[in-house]
């Protein structure tokens, strides 16, 4: 039996002018993806990160932390998406590439890791058991770790979707992104803070309902770990916050919420419809704007279209309305099993 990893030392949390200078970094090196309206919702706009390199916003975060390196190989757990885009980039600068993934990710995505000519290893288990392996295969091989978000490189490089959007959409006020391991979200907090004096925005995290890492410990004041997920939404299952994200999303974040897995697939389906080829982890945010609602100018991004034909829904599914009910969580941090209609897990205020 392997014995478990040594603690790492603390890592620095990012700050927000980290983003900018992410995004002076990348320059170049990822795309701008574009703001397009969503099909059949007026005043809401999509940020299109389907469109990035590897088909979804990691990408940034990938780019970000090999940008600087003087390495000859990397190594990173993954759902799909960042292996995906860890793997696209690493392909041209002759890097060898190892991607750690969990027994039940999806096939289709291990097997567009490895046409990009990167090794996948699967461990059994969950999320939490892919990021050990990941951590001690690059401390035995002398390889790059690169996270999917617990790293100040990743957060940050992540953190130029929400610049972008703020630099296109001046009068932004309820950005919703989708919430897995948390780097997107931890980037969009900074993001936020970076422009936040000048144009308060309010940044909103979207959680698949079985998944809810970031509402449970952010209610319970401390990081907690949830079982291993199922949800449709195979790209944010994560089960415990990061030591880099956490302390950006408890200071910044306004709220989160929640969605079941059919609202999910709805969302996806309307999406589809309106010729966006969202994956389900990409349309959750989507789905957490339908169940919230929303006023004034808001946008949800789009995260990722590397799509599993098993995790389709079927054509002629239900619009999400966000009629369906959800347990709620009080500051003390208890679980409310009764059906509530609220859809905020937690809010700062």
């Amino acid at each position: 039996m392997t014995a478990p990893p040594a603690e790492l030392p603390p890592v620095p949390v990012p700050e927000p002018a980290d983003v900018a200078r992410a995004a002076q970094r990348l320059r170049g090196l990822v795309r701008r993806t574009p703001l397009l309206p969503v099909p059949g919702v007026p005043g809401l706009l999509l940020k299109a990160e389907h469109l990035q390199l590897g088909g979804s916003f990691k990408a940034r975060g990938a780019a970000n932390a090999i940008a600087a390196g003087a390495v000859d190989s990397v190594v990173t757990g993954s759902s799909g998406n960042h292996g995906i885009a860890l793997a696209t980039l690493a392909r041209p600068r002759g890097l060898r590439t190892t991607v750690v993934m969990a027994e039940g990710a999806s096939p289709t995505k291990a097997e567009r890791v490895r046409e990009l000519g990167a090794d996948v290893v699967t461990v059994a288990g969950g999320v939490a058991d892919r990021e050990r392996h990941a951590r001690l295969l690059a401390a035995r091989t002398g390889a790059l770790l690169v996270p999917s978000s617990d790293d100040p490189r990743v957060v940050t490089g992540q953190g130029t979707v929400a610049l972008e959007v703020l630099h296109d959409l001046p009068s932004l006020e309820l950005l919703f992104v989708p919430t897995g391991g948390g780097g997107l979200l931890a980037g969009c907090c900074l993001a936020a803070e970076l422009v936040g004096r000048r144009r308060p925005v309010r940044i909103i995290g979207v959680e698949p309902m079985d998944a809810r890492r970031y509402a449970l410990s952010l209610a319970a004041g401390h990081p907690v770990q949830v079982p291993p997920s199922r949800t449709v939404a195979d790209g944010l299952r994560g089960q415990r916050p990061g030591a880099v994200t956490f302390p950006v999303v408890r200071r910044r974040t306004d709220e989160l919420i929640a969605v079941e897995d059919d609202e999910i697939l709805a969302a996806t389906e309307l999406l589809h419809r309106g010729g966006v080829p969202a994956e389900p982890s990409g349309a959750v945010a989507l789905a957490g704007a339908l169940r919230r609602g929303f006023h004034g100018r808001a946008a949800v991004v789009v995260s990722g279209g590397n799509i599993s034909p098993a995790a389709l829904p079927a054509r002629g599914a239900p619009a999400a309305a966000g009629a369906l009910s959800s347990p709620s969580l009080g500051v003390d941090g208890e679980t409310a099993v009764h059906p509530s209609t609220e859809p905020t897990l937690w809010s700062a205020r």
